[in-house]
């Protein structure tokens, strides 16, 4: 197993895009509190709404990102909604970035 700093953990998140809008999912409040530990991260995955139809979508490239540094390491996700703060400025970078 190859070993990732925080650093790396944050690089390689920082890339994941939101397949509808010019940002990274870090950029748009999606992921955050991101800890990197061994051989496992764990964050939270901040939503503006639980049962978004691509949060499944998000997790798996998310994922993909991360095991690409590592075929082993081992992720943990928690889910949130976002804040009514935080949902307004993810609505506005959204809109700025909207690809469609």
């Amino acid at each position: 197993m190859k070993k990732f700093s925080q650093a790396d953990i944050n690089q390689a998140l920082s890339k994941v895009m939101h397949p509808e809008v010019r940002y990274s999912l870090v950029d748009l409040g999606i992921i955050k509190e991101v800890v990197a530990e061994e051989n496992k991260v764990s964050f939270i995955l901040n939503l503006p709404f639980l049962e978004i139809p691509i949060k499944d979508y998000l997790i798996q490239i998310i994922k993909e990102a991360l095991t690409n540094l590592d075929k082993d390491v081992e992720v943990e996700i928690k889910l949130e909604q976002m804040n009514q703060r935080e949902r307004d400025e993810f609505m506005k970078k959204a809109k700025e970035g909207w690809k469609f």
